[in-house]
Formats: structure tokens, C-alpha cells, sequence
């Protein structure tokens, strides 16, 4: 006689009432992806590092054109509310106070990856485009390269263009406003 493994998957809401209650403790890493709540990778001096570049980097280009978040919830869907590293948003006065951004809200979103490209290349990215976020990067800090995702469809980004040190990369949202990788990378 063979047992089926159940899973319980969470939506947004049932994941946002067990943060109120209390189920996480302030400071845990976790994320809700497709209905599972997935506990993220700790973050090392070089993520970190390049999360705190891209930040100052998007600053200083975009200014009050977009507000840039760092490591915050986005609600894609019902069931996904993942944390990508860097989230460049439209501005609201009430910088998301009363909700999180939402696919609409979204300009681009990047995920740093060092240890975790597998995951980037095969969850989050995935998700992104069935989501119909409209521009997502992974920076690939060991291979020193950016790759940039566009044009969303449930079955995932229909384009996908590398760029080295000494190419430069224009966000959709955004024609004319160039970032060069070797700024990205530092």
C-alpha cells in the first residue's frame, strides 16, 4: 500500500496572518512561493555588497522617478510573495504602507545570485514571467554577467539577452537612461 505525501499550500492572506500572529520570529528569512513558504540563504558580504551597489546605483540614475526596495515583498499572486533583492517600483506617498507592490506597481526585478542561480534560473524567474512582470534581471556575481528577462507569458520570458563588462543595459520602463554592467558589478 503506497501513502500520498500531502502538502499544505498558503495564500497571501494565510501567510500575512501568520506573520501577525506571530509564527515567524522578527528576523527570519523566509519567503511564500507558489503556496510553500520557503526559508531563504542566509546573505554573504559579497551578496550583500552588490545588493547594497544596485541600491545606490538605481538611486542615483532614476532619482524620484521609481522607489527601490531592497529585499521587500512583492505580491505577485494570490499564493507567491517573494522578496527578490531589489525591487524598482513606481513611487506612492505612502511608500507601500497600506500594501505591498503588486506586478502592476513593478518596473523590474533583480535577484543577486552567487549561490543560489539554480533557484533564480528555475523558481523565481519562472514565476516572475507567469506573474507578467514586464523586466527581470538575475546579476550573477561569479560569473560576472547580467542576464535580462523580458517579455512575460505563463510559460516564462520569451526573451533573454546576456550582458558582459563594457555593455551597457537600458530598463524598458526607462529608454535612454543607460546602467553599464561594469557599474552593476563594480
Amino acid at each position: 500500500m503506497t501513502t500520498e505525501v500531502l502538502k499544505r499550500l498558503f495564500t497571501v492572506k494565510q501567510y500575512h496572518r501568520m506573520i501577525e500572529a506571530g509564527v515567524f520570529q522578527e528576523g527570519d528569512r523566509v519567503e511564500l512561493i507558489r503556496g510553500e513558504i520557503v526559508e531563504m540563504t542566509p546573505i554573504g558580504t559579497r551578496h550583500a555588497a552588490e545588493v547594497n551597489r544596485l541600491n545606490r546605483l538605481f538611486n542615483r540614475k532614476f532619482g524620484d522617478l521609481v522607489l527601490v526596495t531592497v529585499q521587500n515583498p512583492v505580491e505577485v499572486d494570490e499564493s507567491s510573495e517573494p522578496q527578490p533583492d531589489i525591487a524598482v517600483v513606481r513611487p506612492r506617498d505612502d511608500f507601500y504602507a497600506s500594501a505591498h507592490p503588486t506586478p502592476n506597481d513593478v518596473f523590474l526585478l533583480i535577484e543577486v545570485s552567487d549561490s543560489t542561480i539554480r533557484y533564480d534560473r528555475t523558481i523565481k524567474i519562472p514565476l516572475y514571467a507567469e506573474d507578467n512582470i514586464a523586466e527581470a534581471w538575475i546579476v550573477d556575481v561569479n560569473a560576472e554577467l547580467v542576464e535580462v528577462y523580458r517579455q512575460p507569458s505563463a510559460s516564462g520570458y520569451r526573451s533573454l539577452q546576456t550582458y558582459t563588462r563594457g555593455q551597457s543595459i537600458e530598463l524598458l520602463a526607462f529608454p535612454g537612461i543607460a546602467i553599464t554592467v561594469d557599474e552593476i558589478l563594480g
